[in-house]
């Protein structure tokens, strides 16, 4: 009850929160730009005047969104097809951008990701494998991809920012793949900010909490996503989950100009989840299910994703 009371105080802002032009002449690289908090991010971006191109697997689902955004903000969204577990495609890819804007991203944001909930025993090598590939190897496969390139050219230089969760640092049961693959994601931001730094780069890390994305929370959950949204709610002090508007305004301002002086940072942005002693989280829902029902939320959660997730 006190976390519903709390939601009242707490309104949602969807409007853009920099000053309208803040992103002119900005160019952003956003991956996993076609859905969820990816779309969120390049819209907001494109709203305040900056060209994007945003990446992932599925060409119809991005130039579907890239049409959308520019319906909508009126700005350049171009749609790039790539796969960021493999540096052969990313190079190429990167490649092809520079051909076509002539310029490489000043903005880059690692958002494409992967995750699924799965008691830790039923996960298979290559399932672990698949996490790790699109979140960790896929992050260092776009940042190196695009940071030596910085280095070589010695032009604008680049403010790279990834998207990671506050179980990094914690730990997160039936997340395992996700968990730690999302802490190499913060050291490496840690240690390329220290290094590289002088070459013009910035490197900084968001760390949302819940966030209801149709992506995600259908890989999250065996429950239907409104009754995913009530649990989860009631585990963030604040009272509600956040929005991909939200994440999108902290984003825009973390990548521009206004925080140029911003290097390092790991900010938690989750309404206070993590420091809610609450008996509803949902590490502890999941450790009440019987070890036989991880079979039916596999099947479930295949059923959606087309995928089996242990194996």
């Amino acid at each position: 009850m006190a976390c519903k009371q709390a939601a009242k105080f707490f309104p949602v802002l969807k409007t853009p929160a920099l000053p309208p032009g803040s992103m002119q002449g900005k160019f952003a690289l956003v991956t996993g730009g076609g859905t969820g908090l990816g779309r969120a991010m390049a819209t907001t971006l494109s709203h305040l005047g900056a060209t994007v191109a945003i990446a992932g697997r599925r060409t119809e689902v991005l130039e579907r969104t890239a049409t959308d955004i520019h319906n909508e903000t009126k700005g350049k969204v171009f749609p790039v097809k790539m796969d960021v577990r493999d540096p052969e495609i990313v190079e190429k890819s990167v490649d092809a951008i520079e051909s076509e804007f002539g310029r490489l991203p000043n903005i880059v944001i690692n958002n494409a990701a992967g995750n699924f909930i799965m008691a830790s025993e039923r996960l298979s090598p290559n399932a672990v494998r698949t996490v790790v590939d699109i979140v960790l190897f896929g992050t260092v496969n776009v940042t190196t991809e695009i940071g030596r390139r910085v280095i070589n050219q010695n032009k604008d230089g680049c403010s790279f920012l990834s998207i990671s969760t506050p179980y990094a640092r914690s730990g997160g049961p039936f997340v395992l793949p996700s968990a730690m693959s999302k802490a190499g994601v913060e050291n490496m931001t840690k240690t390329l900010s220290a290094e590289w730094a002088k070459y013009g780069m910035r490197f900084n890390v968001i760390a949302p909490g819940p966030i209801p994305t149709e992506g995600a929370f259908g890989r999250l959950s065996n429950m239907t996503m409104e009754e995913t949204v009530h649990m989860l709610s009631k585990t963030v002090s604040v009272g509600r989950c956040g929005e991909p508007e939200e994440i999108a305004n902290l984003a825009a301002y973390m990548c521009s100009d206004y925080a140029s002086w911003l290097n390092g940072a790991i900010i938690d942005f989750d309404g206070g989840q993590q420091f809610l002693n609450h008996g509803s989280s949902f590490g502890d829902f999941l450790q009440k299910v019987p070890s036989g029902e991880w079979a039916k939320i596999e099947e479930l959660i295949r059923s959606r994703t087309g995928k089996s997730k242990s194996k």
